[in-house]
């Protein structure tokens, strides 16, 4: 059993050297769709309907449902904006989408999207029997999905155990997005090698925001605009990572989509913001760390 401060030491962001963006950059936003697979045999990661007398039931078919709409309509909202933007963002992906959800899955591939791995259905990680086995089943099943083994992982509710990235790192992992603790890319010391981790949100997260602390829309387009004009002030003197992370069955309803769609329409007035996917970030980090 390996604890996190046994696999980094702290470090204040003022000490680092700055890591320069290409052409003259100042910022990236990196935006991140969770799409997941709920097992309607088990309880669902998500409740937002009381169950009745308190009694939580099982099959849950009212959360199955709400989530089941992602699949169906509240991802295609959001697959339509990126197209319609140009961005390719990264999908946080269950390896269990490409069997359920093939036509959703081909989309993301086709139209040349990151495919993060997100286990191999939703649920999680410490409850798992047999966590190597289940990474292999997960990574196996995105490569012979897509034909290119994914280099990221994000647990599902950023859930590990002490060993987890042991567990990744061996498995061909690169990088991870289940520890929050920084604004840029840092690396955790693992069995067989170091560990990148990028600096994904529980804050800039329609899940936190939306469903668990009960915000309207309109705060989310608040939130994150106010995150990103605070980094993008700061990123005239050093380089800032804003990562946004959303799930169809919540921000792909109708009545929350164009509170969405402001932030990226705000981002656009701005010069000097690339828009990349995990693997993008990892590879510019990998190059720039050691300049």
């Amino acid at each position: 059993m390996t604890e996190p401060r046994e696999r980094v030491k702290y470090s204040a962001i003022i000490d680092r050297p700055n890591l320069p963006l290409p052409k003259g950059a100042r910022m990236v936003v990196w935006t991140i769709v969770n799409v997941e697979v709920w097992d309607i045999a088990r309880r669902m990661p998500r409740q937002v309907l009381p169950a009745p007398t308190g009694d939580v039931s099982l099959p849950d078919v009212p959360h199955w449902s709400w989530h089941e709409y992602g699949a169906r309509v509240g991802f295609w909202r959001f697959f339509e904006l990126y197209q319609r933007l140009n961005i390719r963002p990264t999908l946080a992906i269950n390896a269990r989408v490409c069997l359920d959800y093939p036509r959703l899955a081909q989309a993301c591939r086709d139209a040349n999207w990151e495919f993060m791995a997100h286990s191999f259905e939703q649920g999680p990680i410490h409850l798992e029997k047999d966590q190597p086995a289940m990474i292999e089943r997960t990574l196996s099943t995105l490569e012979k999905f897509t034909g290119k083994r994914p280099v990221g992982w994000l647990g599902p509710g950023l859930t590990e155990t002490y060993d987890t990235p042991d567990y990744l790192h061996a498995a061909g992992i690169k990088y991870i997005g289940d520890w929050v603790y920084d604004e840029e890319p840092t690396e955790i010391a693992t069995k067989s090698g170091p560990l990148v981790t990028l600096p994904y949100s529980i804050e800039l997260n329609d899940i936190t925001m939306m469903v668990v602390q009960h915000h309207e829309a309109a705060y989310w387009t608040k939130k994150c605009i106010d995150s990103f004009e605070r980094l993008y002030e700061e990123s005239a003197t050093r380089t800032k990572i804003m990562a946004i992370a959303i799930h169809p069955y919540i921000s792909g309803h109708p009545f929350r989509i164009k509170y969405h769609e402001a932030i990226y329409n705000h981002i656009a007035k701005f010069e000097g913001v690339l828009h990349w996917n995990g693997e993008e970030i990892l590879e510019w980090y990998s190059k720039v760390k050691n300049e």
